[in-house]
């Protein structure tokens, strides 16, 4: 799920005793210093609604295993169409004309190219000659796992078959004129598998029913277990190397993420990890050919991408042509094959692309004209992102970050508080389209990556405790709004909260617990008492009719089971469910008329208990919408909602004025207007 303080004494005394231990004065003037550089800049001009919506005209880019082309995804009207852009400076020429693909995947060959989308696979040659179009999801489940390394041309399909009551789960691979060769069928589900160079399936991660699994398997099939998996445990079974050996993603036997290797005796190596001991792994990059690890990437509070073996020169050299950002890398197989570079930060709305020739050392820019690139904001128009750390009121060190806008004296600012979902989640050093809305708003922005939050290891994610409702974890993100107040970020008296999901619970905890604080808050899809909807997500929502039921486990590994009437009753107490009379601040829901993620009756209930309590409350609800909102206007509604609240009740701009079609849109689906909403209201 992308998801109590009372007057205790004087004021003085309560903000000493919840204020975070003080950071080490080093980092705190750094921040200052910051802070004093931005607000020396020329303010921003304010971009409209709409620049913010990602509405990226580029959806995605792959390098052929030879280095020698870039196959892309460009949108087209209500679709999208497949170019292909020769490496060499040739002109791109489109290949489809329509598809609704999201990725793009080559074949080891370079023959053909796999174009996968939320219900279909499509598979074209780079001749234009079309291949064969396979259907996923329906009845069978069937989802693409991965490109088989071992085959020119073939991908690999994990498929359901009923058999009476029961289910079992098929690998199959199919080549790119529709062939298919079943490898494998398990009763329990599969979540990887490793093939050998003649296509045999030699190692499978699967699930267990209280925990996942890696197994050897043996030439007759039968399996040896090698790890058994715990709680929050994942790999990722990257290859199977000529050795015996297997190379994999994944934290365990450690608490960070990491590029690993399963010797053929199974004892585990690492490879490489976080030089600063700081983040998990977050990307491999592999040689198509031999399946050997080139570099990896580290993104949470900084990104960093670092070289392994024989490429750390060239990886050490592309990182160098771009200082302080975050970039992604493809590799074409061989020394002398180029590289597909993506730029991106947190001023850069859509990623820049380049390629890189490692024989001369030259960087060229790609997919740079001006349809593409269109409508983007200007990166001084945008914040810079902080990554800031806080020790809390218990010694523990948080992460997060804080955006300031340009040309805006951060001490008299309102703040707000963004609160990520999950909460298994967190916020990362690259753009985010809502902070940086806010933020051109004159709003700063802080994002904490409370404990319980991923990213930062594994030990990280379970200092929780499983205390979700109005405690540690809340303290966390509260500590952290006062540490920033402390260094004169944000005005004390102009604070708000906002988040999604988790994030939208955090914000109810916020204004029913925090009121002092926090003045006003804008929850997105939110789950109003987290025990019974954890347990409606299992059994219910979009979870409980899954064969992999890892979530169960890794909830109660958390303390968060709720099929569990202990902890159930625990997370009521402290919900603003239970606790909406206490609930007195302005406040704006929005949920989905069709989210499986968190049961729009909640919400919908939630709101309706504060409206009959007279409380200050509006509810804008998307017909048919899911978790999150996707459709453009929906997602143009999301941010206008969210403008309209802060700016009544912390002083920003005035919304820019809705549209003719938004404004319809609000009338519409408004089922509560507070008095911030009265123009849109339903007579």
């Amino acid at each position: 799920m992308t998801m109590l303080r009372h007057l205790c004494g004087p004021l003085a005394l309560c903000a000493l005793l919840l204020a975070p231990r003080t950071l080490p004065a080093q980092e705190a003037e750094g921040l200052r210093a910051a802070e004093a550089e931005q607000r020396a800049l020329p303010r921003a001009p304010r971009l409209p609604r709409t620049a913010f919506l990602e509405n990226r005209t580029l959806v995605a880019a792959a390098l052929s295993p030879a280095g020698d082309a870039v196959a892309y995804l460009r949108e087209r009207k209500a679709s999208r169409a497949l170019w292909l852009l020769p490496a060499d400076g040739g002109r791109a020429r489109m290949l489809v004309g329509a598809t609704q693909a999201e990725q793009v995947t080559w074949s080891r060959d370079g023959r053909w190219i796999f174009l996968r989308g939320p219900r279909a696979l499509g598979i074209v040659g780079v001749d234009g000659r079309s291949g064969v179009r396979v259907p996923l999801g329906g009845s069978e489940r069937r989802r693409v796992m991965k490109l088989d390394p071992s085959q020119p041309a073939a991908v690999l399909l994990r498929e359901r078959v009923a058999i009476d009551n029961g289910e079992r789960w098929r690998i199959v691979r199919m080549d790119a004129r529709g062939k298919r060769t079943l490898l494998r069928e398990e009763a329990r589900w599969v979540h990887d598998v490793a093939l050998d160079a003649q296509g045999r399936i030699v190692a499978l991660a699967r699930f267990e029913g209280d925990h996942d699994a890696l197994y050897r398997v043996r030439p007759g099939g039968t399996l040896h277990q090698v790890l058994r998996l715990r709680p929050m445990e994942r790999i990722e079974l990257l290859a199977a190397l000529p050795d015996g050996s297997l190379l994999m993603a994944g934290n365990p036997g450690g608490d960070f993420r990491r590029v690993l290797r399963l010797d053929a005796n199974d004892r585990l190596q690492t490879l490489h990890e976080d030089p600063r001991a700081e983040a998990d792994l977050d990307e491999v990059v592999l040689d198509p050919r031999t399946q050997q690890p080139l570099a990896a990437s580290y993104r949470s509070t900084a990104a960093a991408t670092h070289g392994i073996g024989d490429a750390q020169a060239v990886v050490a050299d592309i990182a160098r042509r771009f200082p302080g950002r975050d970039i992604a890398l493809q590799a074409g197989s061989g020394r002398s094959a180029r590289w597909l570079v993506s730029e991106r930060a947190a001023t850069l709305r859509d990623p820049r692309w380049w390629l890189y020739d490692p024989r001369n050392g030259t960087l060229r820019r790609i997919l740079d004209d001006p349809g593409i690139t269109a409508n983007a904001p200007p990166e001084a128009a945008l914040a810079r992102k902080l990554a800031i750390s806080y020790t809390a009121s218990d010694g523990r060190r948080v992460h997060g970050f804080v955006l300031l806008p340009p040309g805006v004296d951060a001490a008299r600012a309102p703040l707000v508080a963004q609160v990520h979902g999950g909460p298994i989640d967190h916020f990362r050093a690259g753009y985010d389209g809502v902070a940086q809305f806010l933020a051109s708003r004159g709003y700063v922005v802080f994002q904490s990556n409370f404990r319980g939050s991923t990213g930062h290891g594994r030990a990280y994610t379970f200092a929780s405790n499983g205390d979700y409702g109005n405690g540690r974890v809340q303290r966390d993100i509260v500590e952290g709004v006062h540490w920033l107040l402390a260094q004169g970020i944000g005005d004390k008296d102009r604070v708000g909260i906002v988040g999604h999901s988790f994030g939208g619970y955090s914000t109810l905890l916020g204004l029913t617990f925090q009121p002092e604080l926090f003045k006003v808050g804008v929850a997105g899809a939110p789950p109003a008492d987290l025990g019974w909807a954890m347990r409606w997500l299992v059994e219910s929502g979009d979870q409980g009719d899954l064969p992999d039921r890892s979530l169960r486990q890794t909830l109660r590994a958390l303390s968060l089971d709720a099929t569990d009437p202990a902890t159930r009753a625990r997370l009521h107490a402290q919900s603003p469910q239970a606790n909406v009379a206490k609930m007195r601040r302005p406040l704006l829901l929005m949920a989905g008329g069709a989210d499986r993620t968190v049961a729009l009756r909640s919400v919908i209930d939630y709101g309706a208990r504060l409206r009959a309590l007279g409380r200050p409350v509006t509810l804008l609800v998307e017909p048919g919408g899911g978790h999150s909102p996707v459709a453009p206007l929906a997602r143009e509604a999301y941010l206008f909602a969210m403008d309209t609240m802060l700016q009544r009740h912390l002083g920003g701009p005035p919304p820019e004025p809705p549209g003719p079609r938004l404004r319809e849109y609000l009338r519409a689906n408004l089922r509560i207007a507070g008095p911030e909403f009265e123009a849109f209201a339903t007579k």
